[in-house]
């Protein structure tokens, strides 16, 4: 049986990695039910805001044969009334005898669902693959929970000797197709994408979410664009392919303030040095997404503008999470180490 409850929680992972992108401010949240003789009946994930938690979905899916099973969900069941009644009466009207969840919820209005449903009689584990799901689907999510702001990846794409563009400016294709194929399905994933008002004028990017023959996905980020400077009416970011806002400051903290305001839970960094460094010096890059191409230019600028550093003992450090291959580039997952 604890096997198949792995099993059952590494399908709830890969459930609630397919709802990221499309549930915020709400967590994207995966669960499986499992009969009383640990066979898999009910599967199902967190809806858009106003739609079922992704308990109820699997609930519906396993009917009957719920009752005196097993419940397998990313995140402690919730415990209040928000826009749906709470989950843990759903799992306790199903008949459900146990639930393993793999993160507590750290939002003191939906948390206290364990104690819930113990109160009830139904058996409750905690922390089974919470490492996995807290990395993974739930990550922008808990660090917006936990700190009152989105969660910001950073990411750029660079030559193996470090350059982000050649010497004449020109920067198409630093990265493989295969690379640029994954930012798109990331930009999908995200709830905004910003970069500063220089990037916009000097590549005039779309900073939309695109399949691989072109055509735009469904559902879109938020454009966000930081800085004073005016922006042409030709600029792709004012068409109506996405929603886009005109940050009208340099301050990181005010853009990130004003989108949190907006329910923004997860936020891709794309701007160039100078915006890269402003956000780096003020700690607010959570992890940095690096695609490294090998290729040499020898020339040209690099990746992160000034950030506050002017001696080695100041440099920002990083954990590196993860190493793969996207295609011939290198990828590179790191998280900054903080104090």
């Amino acid at each position: 049986m604890e096997e198949s409850l792995v099993a059952a929680m590494r399908s709830a992972v890969v459930l609630a990695e397919g709802a990221r992108g499309l549930t915020s401010p709400n967590p994207p949240v995966g669960c499986v039910v499992l009969d009383a003789a640990g066979r898999r009946v009910g599967a199902g994930a967190t809806q858009p805001p106003g739609g079922p938690h992704a308990e109820v979905v699997a609930l519906a899916d396993a009917g009957e044969r719920a009752r005196g099973g097993t419940a397998v969900v990313t995140l402690e069941p919730c415990a209040h009334y928000g826009r749906t009644p709470p989950c843990t009466d759903a799992l306790i009207a199903a008949g459900v005898a146990r639930v393993v969840y793999a993160v507590s919820d750290p939002n003191p209005v939906a948390s206290g669902g364990a104690r819930t449903l113990r109160g009830a009689g139904v058996v409750v584990e905690g922390g089974l693959l919470e490492d996995e799901v807290s990395k993974g689907p739930l990550r922008a999510w808990l660090h917006a929970v936990r700190h009152g702001r989105p969660h910001v990846t950073w990411k750029y794409a660079a030559t193996f000797d470090g350059r982000v563009a050649a010497a004449d400016g020109t920067s198409r294709w630093i990265s493989s197709a295969v690379s640029r194929a994954e930012v798109h399905e990331l930009r999908r994933r995200v709830d905004a994408i910003v970069v500063g008002t220089g990037t916009v004028l000097t590549d005039n990017p779309a900073l939309t979410a695109r399949a691989n023959d072109g055509t735009p996905e469904p559902r879109q980020p938020l454009r966000v664009v930081v800085g004073h400077a005016d922006l042409p009416d030709t600029a792709k970011v004012l068409d109506d392919s996405a929603g886009t806002l005109l940050a009208r400051t340099h301050d990181p903290a005010e853009v990130l303030a004003a989108l949190h305001a907006r329910g923004i839970v997860d936020v891709l960094l794309e701007g160039g040095p100078t915006l890269a460094g402003a956000f780096t010096a003020a700690g607010l890059v959570d992890r940095v997404l690096l695609y490294l191409a090998p290729a040499l230019l020898g020339a040209g600028p690099g990746a992160l503008g000034a950030s506050g550093v002017s001696t080695i003992t100041e440099a920002h450090r990083l954990t590196v999470e993860e190493v793969t291959m996207s295609g011939p580039d290198v990828r590179v997952s790191a998280v900054p180490v903080r104090d």
